[in-house]
């Protein structure tokens, strides 16, 4: 599936085009120059010699002459796609972004280039305001936009692949994020696909038939994230013949990815694995950074090995499934990549659960995106990485305490509450984030407090067990505002609890 770039002269298309190239790790075309290149002849000595018809014939054949085997990031002319025919095959045939800026933005980057755009020669300021008015309803039918004004182009790029779904990950093995409806699907040598009984109701037929794969069902639920769910997985794998060259396809949340992809990393000393996440919690949290393992009655992934997945394809569809409990439960981690370095994200979580729900595609794009910056800077937890952590030294003795009666993401909602509340008693934080965190934590629906039957005692022996532990003291991530925490260590845990 292609990535095409579209938007009125000056938006910056084929700037855009070559980062996004180098970031995705995927071939750049612009079309504009394949045309120039078959013609033997600029696109002005076109336009002058043969006209804007011919010229347009030109740019179908071209654009129709994009293999569908291969993906690319396109880079199209101001008015490729208002003809039907080339629309249709740009949508058919990939995604389409379309590239906005105001009037200013656009003569300014224009005039710097004299010449070469033949339809605006002569009289550039009224010839541009009239050709945004005659397509001005054609570009405003495009779904996907991206306004590029009073940003430099590497930001543009990034927010560019947030729209679109796209991210290459490369710290820890490279491997492909995609957030799409739709999948596209390689051939896979022996694919096996990893699955809980609850997902399988929903959505395993679906995948097996995509992927042509056998399957193994474990029993749902975190209590079952132990060594003996891995043996199974193990022995499955024998017996389905897998190997060196097979792949584990894990569907479902945080559970089987952490499973399935610490099964593959010790099968045979490594075998690939995809993950395919069923949860809003997995799919912008747990499915991202290669961290794989299971559960000891101690602690949760206590055993675990950085193992990244070949592929990560999200499809938010698959969310349409879940539980209201389970969803606001994956909007505790949401949140937290919000106050980790994100406010516009915080801000959409700020709109309350039924914005939320309105809007699953673009808060799960941006809250992977959080996430993904973040473990590419440090892919092995030896720095900021923990920032991720946010919320969780607290949360993970909390779920534990409760013996999973707590989902994941509402413990996480209660630790993060707690640690920002200690970060405002040892004066990192203002009260008013403090408010804000937890005002918005309640508005998903989520818990802010630790429940009062649950004995403190408990709560603190586990954090102490906790795989973040540094000597004496404990490395917590507190908010210091919204977009912003800091890494602290603390020697007094009761403190952290009142």
């Amino acid at each position: 599936m292609h990535l095409f770039l579209y938007g009125p002269p000056g938006t910056g298309k084929s700037t855009l085009g070559k980062i996004l190239s180098r970031s995705l790790k995927l071939p750049f075309i612009d079309l504009d120059r394949v045309i120039e290149t078959n013609a033997g002849m600029s696109i002005p000595q076109i336009m002058e010699q043969q006209g804007e018809a011919s010229f347009r014939d030109m740019e179908t054949v071209a654009l129709k002459s994009l293999t569908a085997e291969k993906e690319n990031i396109v880079a199209l002319g101001g008015g490729a796609l208002l003809r039907d025919e080339n629309r249709a095959f740009a949508e058919s045939n990939g995604k389409v972004l379309l590239l906005m800026a105001e009037l200013p933005t656009l003569l300014d980057r224009i005039q710097h280039e004299p010449g070469k755009r033949p339809l605006l020669a002569g009289d550039l300021k009224n010839k541009l305001v009239a050709l945004l008015e005659k397509r001005k309803e054609h570009y405003a039918s495009f779904p996907l936009q991206h306004h590029v004004d009073n940003k430099p182009a590497e930001q543009n790029a990034r927010e560019a692949q947030i729209k679109l779904g796209r991210h290459h990950l490369s710290a820890m093995g490279e491997y492909d994020v995609v957030v799409d409806r739709a999948f596209s699907v390689t051939n896979l040598q022996n694919p096996i696909i990893v699955t809980d009984e609850n997902v399988a109701k929903y959505h395993l037929e679906k995948i097996q038939d995509l992927f042509n794969a056998k399957a193994v069902v474990v029993p749902a639920g975190e209590e079952h994230k132990n060594l003996e769910t891995i043996s199974l997985l193990w022995k499955s794998f024998l017996e389905n013949g897998l190997d060196r060259k097979s792949t584990v396809i894990a569907l479902g949340g945080g559970v089987i990815g952490d499973m399935a992809g610490f099964a593959a990393s010790t099968y045979m000393r490594g075998i690939d694995w995809i993950g395919i996440p069923t949860t809003l919690l997995s799919m912008v949290d747990a499915s991202l950074g290669g961290k794989t393992g299971f559960d000891l009655p101690e602690g949760k992934n206590l055993i675990g090995s950085f193992h990244p997945p070949k592929l990560v394809m999200a499809d938010p569809s698959l969310l349409l499934t879940l539980t209201d409990r389970e969803l606001r439960s994956g909007m505790a981690e949401v949140v937290k990549h919000g106050i980790i370095s994100d406010p516009d994200l915080f801000a959409m979580c700020q709109r309350g659960m039924d914005w939320v729900k309105a809007n699953l595609e673009d808060v799960v794009k941006h809250a992977m995106a959080v996430k993904i910056k973040v473990i590419e800077e440090d892919p092995y937890e030896r720095g900021f990485r923990a920032a991720l952590n946010l919320g969780h030294t607290v949360g993970h003795a909390v779920e534990l305490v409760s013996k999973f009666e707590l989902r994941h993401g509402e413990a996480i909602a209660i630790g993060t509450a707690a640690e920002a509340r200690y970060a405002a008693r040892v004066g990192l934080t203002s009260q008013s984030t403090v408010e804000a965190i937890e005002s918005t934590l309640e508005a998903l629906g989520l818990p802010i407090h630790i429940p009062e039957e649950m004995p403190r005692e408990k709560i603190i022996q586990a954090m102490r067990v906790d795989k973040k532990k540094n000597a004496k003291a404990i490395r917590f991530a507190l908010p210091v505002e919204i977009g912003k925490v800091e890494l602290v260590n603390v020697d007094d845990l009761e403190s952290v609890l009142e």
